[in-house]
């Protein structure tokens, strides 16, 4: 029986694993998007959480990014597990890093339990105090606020000091993570000219760097905001 070829081939492999992490770059630059708004106005930012509530497009959408997750981490393990059975007993020899390969590169696999244990702590978080509970057709969260308060929502969370250095390192994690990430997805496409890489791995590194900080900004305003 023959496998498709995103499955039997490397390159098939490399290719899911580009396309679910572009799918997951766009869902995360939304979402930082998103976010902001919480600092300019609470008002617009629950008007928002409430478009995206329990309604049949959310719900959804909701899905596809949970399976984009499960298919970018599937493949992930998968062919960091190929990589290292192609290398056999020489990736415990002792050698200098190639040039050109930074620690990220060497350390996605960490990096992405890493992003994935935060991605946990945000559902526990945010989705299931708020989606979930509509969906089990509550007006209330066990923080005594209607599940569509997100801005009142996000107050409450990041009012903890411990849960702004918990996000924050997890934002690190992202950040990294997506910066190899991005541009490897261009190199897996089959863009790696001598012209047009560079420009494209400074311009994924500059996306990320202001996705990263928008989730971070809204953190650290919302953290002040509480000490005041």
């Amino acid at each position: 029986m023959n496998l498709p070829f995103i499955v039997s081939s490397s390159v098939g492999r490399k290719f899911v694993m580009s396309l679910s992490g572009a799918f997951l770059v766009l869902f995360f630059t939304f979402h930082a998007a998103m976010n902001v708004v919480a600092i300019i106005s609470a008002d617009a930012y629950n008007w928002i959480c409430a478009a995206l509530g329990a309604n049949w497009y959310a719900i959804v959408g909701t899905l596809v990014i949970a399976g984009g997750v499960v298919l970018h981490i599937m493949y992930g393990i998968w062919l960091t597990l190929q990589n290292r059975r192609a290398r056999g007993k020489d990736r415990y020899a002792v050698s200098k890093t190639p040039p050109g390969v930074g620690w990220s590169s060497q350390n996605m696999l960490v990096l992405g339990f890493v992003v994935l244990g935060g991605l946990c702590v945000h559902l526990v978080h945010f989705w299931s105090k708020m989606q979930l509970v509509e969906l089990m057709g509550a007006h209330e969260n066990a923080l005594g606020l209607s599940p569509q308060d997100g801005a009142g929502l996000i107050a409450i969370i990041f009012s903890s000091w411990y849960n702004v250095v918990i996000y924050l390192v997890w934002f690190a994690a992202l950040w990294l993570h997506l910066t190899h990430g991005i541009w490897s997805m261009f190199q897996s496409s089959g863009i790696s000219n001598q012209k047009w890489f560079p420009r494209l791995k400074t311009i994924s590194n500059a996306w990320t760097t202001l996705v990263v900080a928008m989730f971070a900004v809204v953190v650290i305003v919302f953290y002040i905001k509480s000490l005041l």
